[in-house]
């Protein structure tokens, strides 16, 4: 790992509120298929999410730049993982959602600027916890994943930077207790068990129940 990639890791640690339990990367090496597919479709809920905001503030310049330039780099991610998923010869199946976007998006405001605010804040949180995941599996990975798990390690560790400066940006005001309240949130779901893994998931149940 590179002087520059361990910058841009530090502050991803920095802005998270827990580091990856190593329960879930025991799990996630035991099931490389499942974890590929899950994270492709991440990449590709990650540039629809983009698209949405596109469409929905059309009026903020800034915006539009900056989630146009994102839908393509997701959707090329996408289409990376798919290639990795054919070369390795695993089929594709379709994966259902972890409950982590989900558990964020619930406390998202209805009313502007706090709805944008709030979707710039947590995608900030789901950028930095996807480097964040990248770099913790990634020594424990083959040469080919482990060199693209680099790849887009450096590719996307500063896309939630990008996140809080337009969420800071269009607020109007201090956003320190709306992040503080969303990292409370985050670290509740990344270390509480889920029942399936996922990317974003939690320990699975089984593994927690095992070291208990």
């Amino acid at each position: 790992m590179t002087f520059e990639m361990m910058q841009d890791l530090q502050a991803v640690h920095d802005f998270l509120p827990c580091a990856t339990p190593k329960a879930w990367i025991d799990e996630a090496l035991k099931d490389i298929p499942l974890l590929l597919r899950d994270h492709a479709n991440c990449e590709k809920k990650a540039a629809g999410t983009a698209m949405n905001m596109l469409f929905r503030y059309g009026f903020h310049d800034e915006l539009q730049v900056y989630l146009a330039q994102l839908a393509r780099e997701e959707l090329l991610h996408y289409e990376q993982v798919r290639e990795l998923l054919t070369r390795r010869g695993i089929t594709w199946e379709a994966v259902t959602a972890s409950r982590y976007a989900q558990g964020m998006r619930q406390h998202v405001r209805t009313s502007e600027p706090g709805h944008l605010v709030d979707l710039m804040i947590i995608g900030a949180f789901v950028e930095a916890r996807s480097c964040e995941r990248f770099a913790a599996i990634a020594p424990f990975l083959d040469d080919e994943l482990k060199r693209y798990y680099e790849y887009l390690l450096r590719s996307e560790s500063r896309h939630f930077e990008m996140y809080l400066e337009l969420a800071r940006l269009y607020a109007g005001e201090n956003i320190d207790a709306r992040i503080a309240f969303f990292r409370e949130q985050e670290r509740e779901l990344i270390l509480s068990p889920d029942d399936e893994l996922r990317f974003h998931s939690g320990p699975p149940r089984q593994a927690v129940a095992v070291a208990l």
